[in-house]
């Protein structure tokens, strides 16, 4: 089965199951392997314990023999030597039992001490010489400290032998812990490769269609169920692709119905106000005047329309680059150089050192928007102040002039398309009302805002986007 026939859903649930199943493994392989450990030091421990037991008791024993073996030597009684039998009988079994322990480390010393048991039962029983007797209880005392000698050995030898086994365990579930967990990193960076390649091609055909780019054809590679969305983004490419093509269609052909008309009856009025066709009453005259004014009126009305489209299509298109902020405000001033001589305006730049990734096109339609407002809006020899701060991850563009501001009515819709303010500018002015609208057009497609903020005097509009330093 090919990864791009498998779903997001199976191959996430898959992807987890299988880094679960490594490092479980891994988890279970290392308890296993304690629980061996822990069972083995307490075998150990319990057989040097028992042993070390047994040694002590074999000692305590043996005194017991040697004590009624010398009263036996003395007195001659039945009795005691009944006694020295019994003790010497249960010595000779725990000396069975310690064959049967630590891996008959203690055989060479376990047969010594039968042999002289055995000589030693006999020399007693025939009541044969004192120092015979007392030869061969020195040799059991001795042979007891060499099995506790031994033994002791033995059981040093069982705990080196054990870290030595700890130490190779240690690093055999080192190196199986290093296998799983680099196994499941491999899984995760091939989950993360197969998952996420998509979801940026998924990211990048929004992206293009946000932006009206509608000539790439949007394939996805990855997981079945994002396969198919990327197939439904491609009939969306197609239909907003038709949806646009139409609408330019539609704004040629109302732009075409409109202005031909409308240029014809611009010439007849030209006609008409010129006398071309005879002398015209008083009367006559002011209607032809009247004609002229709202023909003209409508021509940039139409024009505004086209414009403000434009602005709101352009704004979809996006040009992000690296733009220095100094050269960035200097030249929007530098365009505005002559309107404000004109008006003997100065103007206060405020900028910081530095640059900023920006649609440079778009900021300059912006700051160019604004500035020609506060211009025309501005008495002649006011101040206009032009500033840009960066605040909170984001670019601050402030205009501030010293005209009559925004009327409170006309607060809430002065962004609207062909609203113009109750406040009147001190000189006439040519705009339309469609300015402040494409400020709010490109601002947006920036993903920014364009607001109107509280001045004591004038109007103070602020632009705000994103900051990508």
């Amino acid at each position: 089965m090919r990864l791009n026939n498998i779903s997001f859903r199976v191959g996430m649930l898959a992807g987890f199951a299988l880094i679960l199943i490594l490092l479980g493994s891994s988890a279970w392989g290392s308890w296993v392997m304690l629980e061996r450990l822990a069972a083995k030091s307490r075998e150990g421990g319990e057989e040097a314990i028992q042993m070390m037991a047994t040694i002590q008791e074999v000692g305590d024993r043996t005194d017991d023999v040697e004590r009624s073996a010398s009263q036996y030597l003395i007195l001659g009684d039945a009795a005691i030597l009944e006694q020295f039998e019994e003790n010497m009988n249960s010595s000779l079994a725990l000396v069975s039992r310690l064959d049967t322990m630590g891996g008959r480390v203690l055989s060479e010393q376990l047969v010594d001490w039968r042999k002289h048991a055995v000589a030693l039962r006999k020399g007693v029983r025939e009541k044969a010489a004192q120092a015979r007797v007392v030869a061969h209880l020195d040799r059991l005392a001795v042979l007891n400290d060499e099995l506790e000698r031994v033994g002791k050995a033995w059981i040093d030898g069982q705990n080196e032998r054990l870290i030595e086994e700890l130490e190779k365990r240690r690093l055999a579930l080192g190196g199986q812990i290093a296998l799983a967990t680099t196994g499941a990193l491999l899984v995760a960076m091939l989950m993360g490769w197969w998952l996420v390649r998509p979801v940026r091609q998924l990211e990048a055909a929004v992206t293009r269609l946000g932006a009206s780019r509608f000539e790439t054809a949007i394939e996805i590679d990855g997981p079945d169920d994002l396969q198919s969305l990327g197939q439904r983004l491609d009939w969306l490419r197609l239909r907003l692709a038709e949806l646009e093509s139409d609408r330019q269609r539609s704004l040629r052909h109302v732009s075409h119905e409109l202005k031909t008309p409308l240029t014809a009856l611009k010439e007849g009025v030209a006609l008409l106000s010129e006398e071309v066709l005879g002398p015209l009453a008083q009367g006559q005259r002011e209607v032809v005047g009247i004609l002229s004014h709202n023909v003209a009126a409508l021509q940039k009305q139409i024009e505004s329309l086209l414009t403000l489209n434009a602005a709101a299509f352009e704004g979809r298109r996006l040009n992000i680059e690296r733009v220095e902020l100094q050269s960035l405000m200097l030249g929007v001033a530098a365009e505005r150089r002559l309107h404000l001589e004109a008006r003997q305006l100065a103007l206060k730049l405020n900028y910081p050192i530095g640059y900023a990734r920006i649609d440079r096109e778009k900021v300059v339609v912006i700051l160019d928007n604004l500035l020609s407002n506060a211009i025309d809006f501005s008495p002649d020899g006011a101040a206009i102040r032009l500033e840009v701060t960066r605040q909170d991850g984001k670019l601050r563009f402030e205009c501030i002039d010293g005209g009559p501001g925004v009327a409170p009515e006309d607060r809430e819709r002065i962004f609207d398309p062909f609203v113009q303010g109750r406040n009147k500018a001190p000189s006439p002015r040519q705009g339309s009302g469609v300015g402040l609208s494409i400020v709010r057009e490109l601002a947006a497609a920036m993903a920014g805002r364009v607001s109107l903020l509280e001045s004591p005097a004038g109007a103070h509009f602020c632009v705000e986007i994103p900051d990508d330093q």
